[in-house]
């Protein structure tokens, strides 16, 4: 039995239920994360179709996935609205231009592209520039960014410079130069591409009368949802479709606005009642996704940046409170949210309702290693796992053949591996920017720490001992996964929830990046990790890292957006553990027998000078090196990932009685004393 006129409205909240008897446009709906806006807009086509406003056929609701559509038109069945037509915009458009080109052209509409870069490798070729699959991946999306901006090869490098956009690698001229060759190809081979389709439908709008007339005959009320991801050839088309009319809502959050990279804007959204005069506005601020502890922090978060967006009021029971957690790098506070994970599962946490949310597709190599080591199965989203990715299984290889190829090398392991990177184009600068090279130069960044991490635990190694490091890690985290800890982007987290969530990572040059360079660019930032914040329902964990590597300089800081979030004592604790850090790379630890000045790090965790005679229980170090030889036997990894010498150096000199002692040990971490700390003991105790 379908739902009546009253039965609908009586589902709804207070702001829902405004929402649906809007049924003349023009109607603004800035809905809050978690407000229910799916459910808002569906029940007010369902309410206007009851009560004879609306007629299904005569009704577009365009989104801007598959999925999200999918869930449209799932809902509307339910609710007794059939025959609305829910659709992306893309599906929506190229559905119109398939129905009309041959009325209005002849012949059919021309194929569509399956990817751009075929057809632009032709240009690149053309036009002598050389690129790799990375580069072409960037000129895709800057082709892209310029199609969607109704930006023109010829007007392309001074509205780019104007946007802030562009290569280290090739200048504007020369892309706008691939781009004019790329549109030339694509008119030889009678093909269009997806930015192609909206244009097409546009253009047959602008140009054809009777087209426009009948298209704005079959849909008279047009719903809009996540309006603040429009771009400006969307809206165009938008306006189109209206021909002047004013019958449309739009559902957005300008707080969630993160794709300006693609052309999207809040400004179509903050803009709407400018310029519909006498538009409705109605806010949904009812959130009935997170805890109060949860909502407060997202409200926090979005304070200073916002303007037209809502401030949330959570619906949900109380829940625990927020953590806000500082470590002392990036292995600990992997190992610190792996450890906790594990716990979680152990109290009867799903592990798909746990969510590890990062900036950057780099960062999951250490949480990818941390779960595996503890047999916790793990779904890296929307970006493939780390030792997937084309860029570090060459470096691997490559790294793997100049090993095998018998070249002792420099016998600085960093150095060598440096050298090997660099005839892939690594170096030691970024690219400024964000995109697909960005990304590249981070994998091999990361390849470039972890040999790092393996000198430092292990002066003696070589590249075949960190090939051997890399095999490990990648076998460690392929493991079949059943159900799993879902590890995403930021970006790729929109849309999703889970009911714990850990935000890592949060530190100033990571969150906001480095190359958020303007204000708007901040502040998009800062948006990015209102999206993180607000995927949370019951649990979330905010943490960031003094420091990348273990014995590295402890000199990042939390980020700017956490002001007035963390407590004031973790402040003051962070602040402390970073001085101290610091004290001691300046030099002021002392040999504990000559009183010379410590230099190297592994000195300073034992506490002497690598000269002078050894003032430990060597029947002890004994003992622990032969009982850290049976625990990496059995968990199948080398000896120094347990500990190193020189931490089983410093607890034989220690001589620790208590857990209290063993953790204030370099290289004895909570995970690490959790996991060993009672053996550990055992063996110390008289």
């Amino acid at each position: 039995m379908r739902p009546t006129a009253d039965d609908l409205l009586a589902a709804l909240d207070p702001e829902q239920a405004e929402v649906a008897r809007a049924l003349h446009g023009p109607v603004c709906v800035v809905a809050g994360a978690g407000t229910g806006k799916t459910r808002a807009i569906t029940h007010r086509i369902a309410y206007g179709v009851a009560s004879g406003v609306y007629t299904p056929t005569e009704v577009l609701a365009v989104t801007f996935t598959a999925r999200a559509a999918g869930e449209m038109r799932g809902r509307l069945r339910t609710l007794g609205a059939d025959g609305v037509q829910a659709r992306t915009f893309h599906s929506a458009a190229l559905r119109q231009a398939r129905y009309f080109w041959p009325q209005v052209y002849g012949g059919d509409l021309p194929e569509v592209t399956a990817s751009k870069l075929p057809l632009l490798a032709e240009a690149t070729r053309r036009c002598r520039v050389s690129t790799d699959r990375t580069l072409m991946r960037d000129l895709a999306s800057e082709i892209e960014w310029a199609k969607v901006s109704n930006v023109r090869p010829a007007d392309y490098p001074v509205l780019s410079a104007q946007a802030g956009r562009g290569f280290d690698t090739i200048d504007r001229a020369t892309t706008a130069h691939v781009f004019a060759a790329y549109e030339e190809v694509k008119r030889e081979r009678g093909r269009i591409d997806m930015e192609d389709i909206l244009l097409c439908t546009a253009a047959l709008l602008s140009e054809d009368e009777r087209v426009a007339a009948q298209v704005r005959r079959q849909y008279r009320h047009l719903v809009v949802d996540e309006y603040q991801d429009v771009n400006p050839l969307q809206a165009t088309l938008l306006e189109q479709w209206l021909g002047g009319r004013e019958d449309i809502c739009v559902v957005g959050d300008p707080l969630q606005t993160i794709y300006s990279f693609a052309g999207a804007s809040p400004t179509h959204l903050n803009d709407f009642t400018r310029r519909y005069r006498g538009a409705t506005r109605i806010e949904l601020v009812r959130n009935y996704r997170s805890t109060p502890q949860i909502i407060e922090a997202a409200n926090t978060v979005s304070a200073k940046g916002r303007r037209d967006g809502v401030t949330l009021r959570s619906q949900q029971e109380a829940g625990p409170a927020v953590t806000y957690t500082s470590y002392s790098d990036e292995v600990a506070e992997a190992e610190s949210v792996a450890a906790q994970v594990l716990r979680l599962r152990d109290a009867g946490t799903a592990l798909r309702e746990i969510a590890v949310l990062f900036r950057i597709n780099a960062q999951s190599e250490a949480f990818e290693e941390a779960l595996a080591a503890r047999d916790l199965p793990f779904v890296v989203r929307g970006v493939e796992r780390f030792f997937d990715r084309p860029e570090v299984r060459q470096a691997v290889t490559l790294l793997r053949g100049q090993a095998r190829g018998g070249d002792p090398g420099s016998g600085d392991l960093v150095a060598d591996t440096k050298d090997v990177l660099t005839s892939m184009g690594y170096s030691e600068q970024p690219p400024s920017g964000a995109g697909a090279l960005r990304d590249r130069w981070e994998s091999w960044h990361a390849v470039v720490s972890m040999a790092a991490d393996l000198a430092a635990a292990d002066p003696g190694a070589d590249l075949s001992v960190l090939v051997a490091d890399l095999e490990r890690r990648a076998q460690s985290s392929h493991a079949p996964i059943a159900e799993g800890v879902t590890l995403a982007t930021l970006h790729t987290a929109k849309g999703l929830e889970w009911d714990v969530v850990f935000c890592i990572g949060v530190h100033e040059g990571t969150m906001p990046i480095v190359y958020a360079d303007t204000p708007a660019a901040v502040e998009e930032e800062r948006r990015l990790l209102y999206v993180g914040v607000t995927r949370a329902r019951q649990q979330l964990h905010v943490s960031w890292s003094a420091a990348r590597s273990p014995g590295g300089r402890g000199n990042r800081r939390p980020s700017r957006f956490l002001d007035g979030l963390r407590p004031a004592d973790e402040v003051s604790a962070t602040v402390g553990r970073s001085r101290r850090r610091t004290a001691r790379e300046r030099g002021v630890a002392h040999c504990r027998v000559c009183n010379v000045v410590l230099s190297t790090g592994a000195e300073r965790k034992i506490g002497r000078c690598s000269t002078c005679p050894a003032t430990y229980d060597e029947e002890l170090f004994e003992a622990l090196r032969s009982w850290r030889g049976e625990q990496a036997s059995a968990q199948k990894v080398p000896a120094y990932c347990v500990f190193t010498d020189a931490t089983l150096t410093a607890i034989a000199e220690e001589r620790p009685g208590d857990a209290p002692a063993l953790l204030k040990i370099p290289g004895v971490g909570r995970t690490k004393l959790d996991r060993y700390g009672d053996e550990v003991l055992a063996l110390c105790s008289p």
